[in-house]
């Protein structure tokens, strides 16, 4: 499982999981047409104004780089992967997005229905983004282009909440404030509701 991993290195591998160089490709259904000219960003619910934004508009937001360790429910991780995005605090910052006092989970709804719910304080925190680029390159069409969810552990940081890959979703179209929390697709299928990649949480007890 780890080869010639030094101590350190090991100790960023969850229970369970094996190391890959690798980035499997793993969805439901096949990968969706991506349009600039039609394509539409909303956030609505618990929010003081719903918000809908074009490609263009969406990549005028202000981007941050972030590099993170990604845990797959599959039992595959990848360390030190890089990438660039928006994130929720960058919203928040510029007032594009204003959650009301009842907002206490989003839900992340992508192309064909799918969605994945996440607190809304795992969401603001510093490792997850809405992401547009993986390893200086704009992200691939299989890899959720133009836009996905993206949650992984920065090393060093155990104060932040590392939940498994499937949490963010691809091909992401808007974000829903809520004041309840809604199980997602893979969750309504079985698997667990918090998926913290550190306790094993993957199917549903």
């Amino acid at each position: 499982m780890f080869g010639n991993l030094d101590d350190e290195t090991k100790k960023r591998v969850p229970p369970g999981q094996y190391l890959t160089a690798r980035f499997p490709v793993l969805h439901m259904g096949p990968v969706p047409a991506f349009d600039p000219k039609t394509w539409k960003f909303r956030v609505w619910g618990e929010v003081e104004k719903p918000l809908t934004l074009s490609w263009e508009e969406f990549k005028e937001i202000p981007r941050r780089k972030l590099t993170m360790d990604i845990h797959c429910v599959t039992k595959w991780s990848k360390l030190d992967t890089s990438w660039e995005g928006v994130s929720l605090n960058t919203l928040f910052e510029l007032g594009l997005v204003v959650p009301t006092e009842k907002a206490h989970f989003v839900i992340q709804h992508a192309e064909y229905g799918f969605t994945a719910n996440l607190p809304i304080e795992v969401m603001e925190a510093k490792n997850f983004l809405l992401a547009t680029h993986y390893e200086g390159e704009p992200l691939t069409p299989e890899h959720g282009a133009p836009l996905r969810g993206i949650c992984g552990a920065i090393p060093g940081r155990k104060d932040l909440k590392d939940v498994y890959f499937w949490k963010g979703a691809k091909w992401l179209r808007g974000l829903e404030f809520s004041a309840v929390d809604v199980p997602g697709f893979w969750e309504q299928a079985g698997y667990h509701n918090d998926a913290d990649v550190w306790l094993e949480q993957r199917i549903r007890g």
